[in-house]
């Protein structure tokens, strides 16, 4: 039986990008299944099919695991190439992904995920100024020890996964990451991220308390949304 994963609006889903482009860089199969937010509190209804009310959720047969880096850590023990071979790089990686999943709250919040506007960003808070230099330290820290053009090597790892959305962030308000934005233009430029950003831009919902985050970060300066 083919995995089952369920996931969100493209525009707005940070949470749900990770798995997902994880799955398709690496050739996974899985059934491809979108619950859309529709609402400010979508819990109720996602606990139709989701333990947390939450996406994403990866179903393997009667298996339900819910949140980004369960869903990894369950496909590490199934699949190759999740973690770098090399175990330096694994360490890093593996590290690198954990403090993703676990900080970074003021970028979360000060620039929400919004694949298809761009925003000049209201003045940078102190809290977001030092997720932005963190980022840049991961950032170039791993191209200059593992020598790129992947975070932790030459192949594509979880750890390019879990920090695609800040890709999509460091574009939409225009955030300097140094000689990382070199890893920024090469994740863009997958043949993933780009399926994932053209249905994105092919959205046509908009969703009240996603707009108001988005009002709230800055002005939009230009608009590619369906």
């Amino acid at each position: 039986m083919a995995y089952i994963l369920i996931t969100a609006n493209r525009n707005y889903s940070s949470w749900s990008l990770r798995p997902w482009l994880l799955m398709k860089a690496l050739a996974i199969p899985f059934e491809d299944r979108l619950e859309p937010f529709t609402k400010p509190d979508n819990y109720e209804d996602f606990r139709g099919f989701s333990p947390t009310g939450q996406v994403p959720v990866l179903i393997d047969g009667e298996r339900t695991i819910p949140d980004s880096l369960g869903i990894a850590l369950y496909l590490a023990e199934r699949h190759a190439g999740i973690w770098p071979a090399d175990e330096e790089a694994r360490i890093f990686a593996q590290g690198a992904v954990a403090e993703m999943h676990g900080g970074f709250g003021h970028l979360r919040n000060d620039c929400t995920m919004n694949v298809g506007v761009r925003v000049s960003p209201k003045p940078m808070s102190e809290g977001l100024r030092r997720n932005v230099n963190r980022v840049r330290e991961i950032f170039e820290a791993g191209l200059e020890r593992f020598g790129g053009p992947w975070l932790a090597g030459r192949e594509f790892t979880a750890v390019d996964a879990f920090f695609a959305p800040v890709a999509f962030r460091i574009r939409t308000y225009g955030l300097d990451v140094g000689k990382g934005q070199a890893w920024v233009d090469h994740v863009q430029a997958h043949p993933a991220m780009r399926d994932w950003e053209a249905q994105a831009l092919a959205e046509t919902w908009r969703e009240e308390a996603h707009e108001a985050e988005l009002a709230a970060a800055g002005t939009v300066t230009a608009d590619y949304r369906g």
